[in-house]
Formats: structure tokens, C-alpha cells, sequence
């Protein structure tokens, strides 16, 4: 294996979504060298139809009140519509990760109040000192969002480069009119997720969950013939 493709290898496997932050914030050094890194994201006829709203400070602690008081109200508005159902192995996957987490916090399995609390942490970004939304141009349909996701792919793998802890949010986009109202975002862009970040807080119980991949065989198919 060459020295690059064992730095990478490296990086996939040490990476997890953190649910747990230290309140210290990044350099801002730092910061501009991940989302530069982030910039060099492949994408359809190269035209990086993401934008980033890069939200930390008094900033960060309004759009925390407002998020999580309107997914408390259960007033849920996406630009994006979520997965009409999740069925046969991917319904597994998603109990098995809800599983982790949960038995890494010590919620019981009919704890309902615990686990709707748990949920609208995403709403307060874990605790992040830093938040990254990220937008596409609606007009671009799915290919603004899948370009929008390798570029998030990327972002975590640099930010675990830098030493920085991050988490990929696809629930925060489900309050998009306090995202919208506080951000200033054009209605023109879809918000497809968002990024908190910062440093992790080893101590907390959260950050001991991890999550299984399926091997090749569940997910490759070989055409050779």
C-alpha cells in the first residue's frame, strides 16, 4: 500500500460522527485551510453548486434557539423531502445505528422521552462551536445534491486531518425556515445539510458510538464477462 493510500485508509477508518464538543473553538486558520481542502470536491461539469453559511459566536447560539424551538414544536418544513421509507437491509442499517447510539448513552430501548431528547440535540448541534449549512441551486435538482454530498464527504476527511471532530447533519436541513430567517438563505438555494464541527469531548458517552459498514459483497456486484 503507498504512503498516500495508507494516509487515507487511516483517515476512513479513525473518522465518526461526533455527538459530543468541547466549547473551544477552531482557528480560523484551520478552518480555511478545511474548507479549501473541501473545494477540491469533484462535481458535475465542475460547477460546485455548493455554498456554505459558516455560522459560529452569538451567531451560532441564535440559530441554535431558533432551530431546536421550531423542531420542538414538531414544525418540520425541508426543502428536500426525506426517504419515503426506509425497507429490508436499509431499515436494518438504520436500527442498527440508532441501536449504537443509544446503548453507548444508556437509553432503553421504550425510553421515548430520552430518545426525542437525544434527537433534538441535533437541533443544538451537539454542543458545536462551529456550523457548516450547506446549500445547492434548486435549479440543479439531484445533481446539486450529489455534488453537495462528495463535497461533505470530503469536508469530514478534512477536518479528521486536521484534527478537528465533525458530524454530518441531515436533520438540521428539516427546519429550514429558521435556517432561512436567520441565515439570510435566497429561496433559490435548497438547504441539503449541515456540518457542525469543532473538537470532540472524548469524556462524553456519545462519542464512544460507532457504526458497522456492510462488506463488498453487500454492495458490489462484479461484471466481468
Amino acid at each position: 500500500m503507498t504512503s498516500s493510500a495508507a494516509a487515507l485508509s487511516q483517515l476512513l477508518d479513525a473518522r465518526y460522527s461526533c455527538r459530543a464538543f468541547l466549547p473551544d473553538r477552531v482557528p480560523r486558520a484551520d478552518i480555511e485551510r478545511m474548507l479549501r481542502m473541501g473545494q477540491r470536491t469533484a462535481s458535475w461539469c465542475n460547477s460546485q453548486p455548493w455554498r456554505v453559511h459558516l455560522v459560529g459566536g452569538q451567531a451560532l447560539e441564535r440559530l441554535r434557539k431558533a432551530a431546536y424551538a421550531q423542531a420542538s414544536a414538531g414544525e418540520f418544513d425541508p426543502d428536500i423531502p426525506g426517504p419515503s421509507e426506509y425497507r429490508g437491509v436499509y431499515a436494518e442499517r438504520r436500527r442498527g445505528a440508532g441501536h449504537a447510539l443509544y446503548h453507548a448513552l444508556g437509553i432503553a430501548r421504550d425510553d421515548y422521552a430520552r430518545r426525542t431528547e437525544q434527537m433534538l440535540e441535533n437541533y443544538r448541534f451537539f454542543g458545536a462551536p462551529h456550523v457548516a449549512i450547506i446549500t445547492t441551486d434548486r435549479a440543479l435538482g439531484t445533481y446539486g445534491a450529489v455534488d453537495c454530498g462528495g463535497y461533505v464527504s470530503t469536508l469530514l476527511l478534512a477536518a479528521q486531518s486536521l484534527g478537528i471532530a465533525a458530524v454530518p447533519q441531515a436533520a438540521v436541513p428539516m427546519v429550514a425556515s429558521a435556517l432561512r430567517r436567520e441565515l439570510g438563505i435566497d429561496d433559490d438555494r435548497d438547504i441539503v445539510c449541515a456540518v457542525s464541527f469543532g473538537y470532540a469531548d472524548d469524556a462524553h458517552a456519545a462519542n464512544t458510538c460507532r457504526t458497522e459498514r456492510a462488506p463488498l459483497d453487500d454492495t458490489v456486484e462484479w461484471i466481468d464477462d
